[in-house]
């Protein structure tokens, strides 16, 4: 990926998908100095030279077809021919993400050859799980590709790939490339340390990233403003107003595509820039890693880069994020405090280090109050909430509805995109339960934020949170059985946000992916 400037001079990564006409392309060269072939099968990928290429491969070395690997392949552009195997394609329990499994490795083979341009083939299986077989493979190669915004702003990135050919049309690579730069854009902002992505430096790469891309954009930054229609996220970031770098800050953007608005998505994106617990301090080494519980608010943000960039028709996108540094320190905000919330509800704060769900009410309340006039409204929270998702589903996300998405089968509908483009969800649902776990003991006040354990030791302890979402933001007045019911799911990212080393792993933008083609599929 090369790199680009953006206005403040910084280095921005970028990648582009290229539609190539035909498979003369493989042949002619034009440029292309690789081909990497994504296959289940050596006999059903198509084209004879390619198959004789790789069954003359075996011969000298069996681990083609098994595992990915580089052929001298006169004739092929860049005479480098990769093979990358997909594994356990016909395995029932497998899904699309077997593709991008091989694809991965094929690229990163191919980009150590010294390939810069190179070209992706994808030999897809019919099978309804694996229809997007290709474009999963090859936003798979952005993700292998990406490189941390500090390595890349210190001159240590790699000398990498321009550019990746794909057999598709014009409108697929454009789709593909805007999509890309949307998780460019949002892992950067996920996976940048806590100095260098503070809360104004994420509201300012965001602002610049988005600049001239048709959105319209504000940040509230005002202490005073702030306090008074952000007070629950005030609280939290009460202890790094003191420091002007790590002030909080709100980010709002705004899409709205051409023709009859004929469905609205609301978004309320968490952007902890770190988290130390607060007054309830993580310990024992639990702090590494804090600087990516911005996920949701990169991940909100990537998604109206890539909206902006491809402009579907009908559809209006409003999105909030709330960005706040948990700081330690005299000023800071401790558990038993009373905080009356932007929907006027009085929260009795159970724990420090359970701020999200406080950022995101109040996050939450603003997008309700213009949900009530919207045309067909949806509302999400995306967040990087607690270590319950993990302990209980590992690596993917889940979501958690309100009785009117329950209704409208939001999460069904979208789990079903998000399965078959590779971001598999988990669906949970609220009970009575979840909240009777909000209910403050002495009565003093409306809630109670959470307990005081670890949500990973906590029984449902990433449902709850979702209760508690509701009655904070006041959208339990807007159930089934009231005038304006409005659909909202919560989405908890905390297992998905990132992939490989737990504390430092790559940021992989989910759920950008699912939720672009939920939004464009939905009707």
């Amino acid at each position: 990926m090369p790199a680009m400037k953006n206005k403040k001079g910084k280095l921005m990564s970028v990648i582009k998908y290229v539609d190539v006409a035909s498979q003369e392309a493989i042949f002619e060269g034009n440029g292309w100095d690789a081909l990497v072939v994504v296959t289940a099968d050596l006999d059903t990928i198509g084209i004879e030279e390619i198959t004789l290429l790789a069954k003359h491969g075996q011969q000298v070395d069996q681990r083609v077809g098994r595992s990915a690997t580089l052929l001298f392949a006169p004739g092929i552009a860049g005479g480098r021919l990769v093979i990358a195997p997909v594994k356990k394609a016909c395995d029932e329990y497998e899904d699309v993400r077997v593709f991008a499994d091989a694809a991965r490795e094929g690229i990163q083979i191919a980009k150590e050859a010294g390939a810069k341009r190179p070209l992706l083939l994808v030999n897809e299986i019919g099978q309804s799980r694996y229809q997007q077989a290709a474009e999963v493979s090859a936003l798979a190669c952005g993700q292998q590709l990406w490189q941390a915004l500090e390595l890349r702003e210190a001159g240590g990135a790699d000398d990498t790939v321009e550019c990746i050919g794909l057999l598709s049309s014009v409108e697929q690579a454009a789709t593909l490339t805007a999509i890309e730069a949307g998780r460019i854009l949002a892992r950067d902002l996920c996976g940048t340390e806590p100095e260098r992505m503070s809360a104004p430096a994420f509201a300012d790469y965001c602002v610049a990233a988005l600049a001239d891309s048709g959105l319209t954009m504000s940040v509230v930054e005002d202490r005073d403003i702030l306090e008074r229609d952000y007070p629950l996220l005030s609280a939290v970031g009460r202890s790094s107003f003191a420091v002007s770098r790590h002030q909080p800050r709100v980010v709002k953007l705004e899409y709205v595509g051409a023709g009859e608005i004929e469905h609205t998505f609301m978004f309320a994106g968490k952007g902890v820039v770190y988290d130390t617990g607060g007054a309830d301090l993580k310990v024992a080494g639990a702090m590494a890693g804090m600087s990516r519980d911005k996920g949701g608010a990169a991940a909100v943000a990537g998604l109206l880069k890539t909206v902006s960039m491809l402009k579907p028709k009908g559809i209006r996108i409003v999105a909030e994020l709330g960005l706040v540094r948990n700081s330690i320190g005299s000023e800071a905000f401790v558990t038993d405090e009373i905080i009356t919330s932007h929907a006027g509800k009085r929260v009795r704060i159970g724990n420090t280090d359970a701020e999200g769900r406080l950022v995101l009410a109040d996050l939450l309340s603003h997008l309700r109050i213009k949900a009530q006039c919207a045309v067909k409204p949806e509302m999400y929270s995306v967040a990087t909430l607690t270590g319950h998702v993990v302990r209980c589903f590992g690596g993917y996300s889940a979501a958690v509805e309100n009785s009117v998405a329950k209704r409208a089968k939001v999460a069904e509908r979208m789990g079903k995109q998000a399965a078959i483009w590779g971001e598999p969800i988990e669906v949970s649902q609220l009970r009575r339960d979840d909240f009777s776990k909000i209910v403050d003991p002495s009565a003093a006040a409306d809630l109670l934020s959470s307990n005081n354990a670890p949500s990973s030791i906590t029984a449902r302890g990433h449902q709850y949170p979702a209760a508690f979402l509701i009655k904070a933001s006041g959208l339990e007045n807007h159930g089934l059985h009231s005038d304006t019911p409005i659909a909202y799911t919560h989405l908890d990212i905390a297992g998905s946000a990132t992939e490989g080393h737990p504390h430092y792993g790559s940021p992989t933008a989910t759920p950008l992916v699912a939720l672009f083609h939920y939004m464009l599929d939905n009707e």
